[in-house]
C-alpha cells in the first residue's frame, strides 16, 4: 500500500507521515527531497512554482510510487499533491494508493508556516498553494482535521486504512 499524506505548506505533511511510519514501521518520503536545487531556490526567492516547474517532479515521484508497488512495499508520501492532475500522475492507476487529505485554517497553518526555520517555503507562497489547490473528494481521501495531535491524527489515519 502506498499512503499518500497531501496538503498545502504547512499542515504538517512530513511531522504526519514521519509518525504514521513510525507507528507502522514503514518507509517514509519526503516529496520536498525530490524537488530540484533549482525548484527549491526559486521557492526560497519567494516564487511560486509553476505547472512546468512541477512536472519533473511529480514524474520522478510517480516513478518511484511504481516501483514499490511493483515490489509490494508499503510507503508513506508527504507530498502537497495540490491538483489533480497531478494526483493522477501519482495513483500510478493502481488502488493500492490511498490519498490523506491533511486540511485546517488558513491562520493556523500561515502561523506554523512563519513559526518555520531553515524551510525554503516561505510564509508569502501560502495563498498561492490555497489558490491552486482542488480538494480531493470524499470519495479519493480521507480529510483529516490537523489542529488535532499528531497521535490523534495518526490513530485515525490507520483506522481509516484498517490497519
Amino acid at each position: 500500500m502506498i499512503v499518500i499524506i497531501m496538503g498545502v505548506a504547512g499542515t504538517g505533511k512530513t511531522t504526519v507521515g514521519q509518525a504514521f511510519a513510525a507507528a507502522t514501521g514503514w518507509e517514509f518520503h519526503d516529496a520536498d527531497s525530490f524537488h530540484s536545487a533549482v525548484a527549491k531556490e526559486k521557492m526560497s526567492r519567494g516564487e511560486a512554482l509553476t505547472d512546468t516547474d512541477r512536472i519533473p517532479w511529480l514524474q520522478t515521484m510517480g516513478e518511484r510510487i511504481a516501483q514499490c508497488l511493483q515490489a509490494d512495499e508499503s510507503v508513506i508520501l508527504a507530498c502537497s499533491a495540490l491538483k489533480a492532475r497531478y494526483r493522477q500522475i501519482l495513483y500510478c492507476n493502481d488502488p493500492r494508493v490511498k490519498l490523506v487529505y491533511l486540511q485546517g485554517s488558513y491562520e493556523l497553518i500561515e502561523q506554523r508556516l512563519c513559526d518555520r526555520i531553515d524551510h525554503f517555503m516561505k510564509a508569502n507562497l501560502l495563498q498561492s498553494q490555497f489558490d491552486v489547490l482542488e480538494a480531493p473528494t470524499a470519495e479519493e481521501a480521507i480529510y483529516i482535521d490537523i489542529s488535532q495531535d499528531v497521535d490523534v491524527i495518526v490513530q485515525e489515519i490507520k483506522n481509516y486504512l484498517r490497519i
